[in-house]
């Protein structure tokens, strides 16, 4: 049988690249790469290169499981829907659908997530999120509200015409190594490249300017950088007068946010405060690009809101080499936000609290009535269960366990449900806590659409089957749904998709006949539509067409060092790991370059400790204690320490409290200690 070329989008960062995968006798056997596509230019990084290892991996989940007093017993997917119609169904009836919680998956396609929260919705509840919870959900609350739009507002590429790009709260060439490339070729068109980031990272070798700020210090350094620029005059004040609206509340708002404050609260120098404004602002052309280093915080929304101030005052949008572009971390965070995976959205953006959204999409689906009001996240729905007032759940391809925050409080939570069942391609953390275990398909065995980090919608095809029983998550949400009452006849993901472009504006023209070749980058609402690759460049989808300038304060992270726990502890990615680690960890390539969890050490404090490199530690703060291997570094200041989130170790350490506005955990800033393993 000849060698078969299909073409698929990566599964791990939202980066989007495509590469094909090469099948032989209906195995994959290997990858060759796609030089024509737009953002990767057939470039891949060390986790795309791996991406066909975890396709046969020994742990995959190949049939049903139901959970038994020693263990677990393989199960029918006939018994495995009706244990499924018991629990889930029963716990719909018995406590109401406000008490039953679903947890949709930014690994899965944008078909699947869109049908993952008609299900819940069809059902009853309202309380249906995705992992952007943990990610992005402050871009989705901030950019919303300042821009009228929740995504990058510039293509991958266009970095490439930027005079200056800022960088902050992203290790990018590390965790988005695609746009390094990008990067370097405008520095060697002369861009300056300011970064920000606590640690000193391979994406800080870049930098002209490095700002190595105290964690969870950014909107101290922002509205610093705003000050500056608006006390020299820098401001592009015909924009302001036509685009937007706030000024002058942000210039009182900012006014005491000198350089030396600033410098006194965050540890930046203040003349490096001052040259990265003038640089920002003097260039004709800006970028900011942004991560989960800003989002991860109790004031991750606050940090959103003042990057875009920023965008703002010096007209940095709506032009090539400019603009504000969060970096989404999982493939399709994306798409599940776009398809209203999300507690308070339903698809395209559509405001659950909105009686007239319950309306449009009642007749949209043909339900009589769906519910109107905002849901619990997924943040929420942990806390719930952990009261008793969350009685059952269903999580696809979410490891709440491993990523969720206090890792122990996550346990005894889940451990309080009367029913859960978990979908996955592994036996997860999440997974070995349910009754019932359902066997996906990991992306290549499947087809659909997935819409990385710029808006790209792609088509991705399948290349070879799924193992033993186990079966794409359309399948299976579409199973799971009749047996629960409703009518979800939908034969292919393509059919999906057309129900999309019928009640998703910014979806409208994105159609299956359409998607052969690299994609099409959304709003594109019909047919005839090219895409948009520049948002804002006819003004904003706000009132009078203008963007929102939205002051905001400094406020201080929720735990500081003190004399029992002297260290702030910060988390972040590593190059070849990837989220909770659930398939880069089962790659062998991947593990061996990076095999156990470390802990990064000012050299200068870990003198003090005794603590010599290689040494393991005990790493342990208020909510719980882990070990890990002692890695001395001045990439960090004396004071601070890093851990990969990675290994399940981690999240055990850090905090619960979550920004008020988007209910993200502050993943960033949590106080902890550090000591000999005994």
């Amino acid at each position: 049988m000849p060698q078969v070329l299909v073409p698929t989008v990566c599964p791990y960062c939202g980066a989007g690249c495509q590469f094909f995968i090469s099948v032989e006798k209906e195995r994959a056997t290997g990858i060759e790469y796609m030089p024509e596509h737009p953002a990767s230019e057939g470039a891949l990084c060390s986790k795309g290169n791996a991406s066909l290892e975890v396709l046969y991996h020994q742990d995959r989940l190949r049939y049903p499981l139901k959970k038994t007093g020693d263990g677990w017993a393989r199960i029918s997917w006939h018994e495995a829907q009706e244990l499924i119609v018991r629990g889930l169904g029963g716990a719909l009836k018995k406590f109401g659908p406000e008490r039953v919680g679903f947890l949709s998956s930014s690994k899965c396609t944008n078909e699947e997530n869109y049908l993952i929260e008609k299900l819940a919705r069809c059902l009853g509840s309202k309380n249906i999120d995705n992992c952007a919870r943990l990610c992005h959900a402050p871009s989705v609350v901030g950019l919303n509200r300042t821009l009228g739009a929740a995504g990058m507002t510039n293509p991958i590429p266009d970095l490439a015409n930027s005079k200056c790009v800022f960088i902050i709260g992203s290790n990018l060439a590390e965790n988005h190594a695609i746009l390094s490339r990008w990067i370097n070729r405008a520095k060697d068109e002369g861009a300056v490249v300011i970064v920000a980031d606590p640690r000193m990272t391979h994406t800080a070798w870049m930098a002209d300017i490095f700002l190595q700020l105290k964690p969870g210090t950014d909107v101290a350094l922002l509205n610093g950088l705003a000050h500056v620029i608006i006390k020299e005059g820098l401001i592009d004040k015909d924009y302001i007068a036509k685009l937007t609206r706030g000024y002058d509340e942000l210039v009182e708002a900012v006014k005491d946010y000198s350089p030396e404050k600033v410098s006194e609260i965050t540890g930046v120098p203040a003349d490096d405060i001052i040259r990265a404004a003038r640089a920002y602002a003097i260039s004709p052309t800006s970028a900011i690009l942004y991560s989960m280093g800003i989002t991860q915080h109790c004031t991750g929304t606050d940090n959103v809101q003042a990057i875009a101030n920023l965008a703002l005052i010096s007209g940095n949008l709506g032009k090539p080499g400019s603009g504000v572009m969060p970096l989404r971390g999982q493939n399709n965070v994306q798409g599940a936000c776009d398809m209203g995976a999300l507690a308070e959205f339903y698809p395209g953006y559509k405001k659950a609290d909105d009686p007239e959204t319950a309306r449009f999409f009642s007749a949209g689906w043909g339900r009589g009535s769906l519910p109107v009001g905002r849901g619990l996240t997924a943040t929420e729905m942990i806390d719930a269960a952990g009261k008793g007032d969350i009685k059952a759940m269903y999580i696809v391809g979410e490891d709440p366990m491993n990523s969720d925050p206090s890792s122990n409080h996550t346990h005894d939570a889940l451990e309080k449900l009367d029913f859960l069942v978990v979908q996955d391609i592994f036996m997860t953390a999440t997974a070995q806590m349910a009754d019932v275990v359902l066997p996906a398909a990991v992306w290549a065995e499947k087809e659909g659409t997935y819409t990385s980090t710029e808006r790209r919608v792609q088509w991705s095809r399948k290349a070879v089957s799924p193992p033993g029983e186990a079966r794409s998550d359309l399948e299976i949400v579409c199973d799971v749904a009749n047996h629960l009452g409703l009518d979800f006849d939908y034969p292919d993901a393509a059919a999906v998709l057309a129900e999309i472009n019928r009640l998703v504006p910014q979806y409208g023209g994105i159609t299956r006949e359409r998607l052969d070749g690299m994609g099409l980058i959304w709003p594109c609402p019909d047919k005839d539509h090219p895409g948009t690759p520049i948002l804002h460049s006819l003004g904003f989808k706000l009132q009078d067409g203008r963007a929102s300038i939205m002051p905001v304060q400094y406020r201080a992270a929720a735990e500081n060092a003190s004399w029992d726990y002297p260290f702030i502890l910060t988390t972040g990615r590593v190059a070849v790991h990837h989220n909770a680690g659930s398939m880069t960890r089962r790659s062998p390539s991947l593990i061996e370059r990076e095999p156990e969890l470390f802990v990064e050490i000012n050299t200068n404090d870990a003198a003090r400790l005794k603590i010599a490199d290689g040494d393991e530690v005990l790493v342990t703060s208020l909510r719980g204690e882990t070990s890990a291997r002692a890695r001395l570094t001045d990439k960090v200041k004396k004071g601070v320490v890093f851990m990969p989130f990675h290994f399940s170790g981690t999240n055990k350490l850090t905090t619960e409290v979550t920004d008020p506005e988007a209910r993200i955990p502050e993943f960033k800033v949590s106080a902890c200690k550090i000591s000999w393993r005994d």
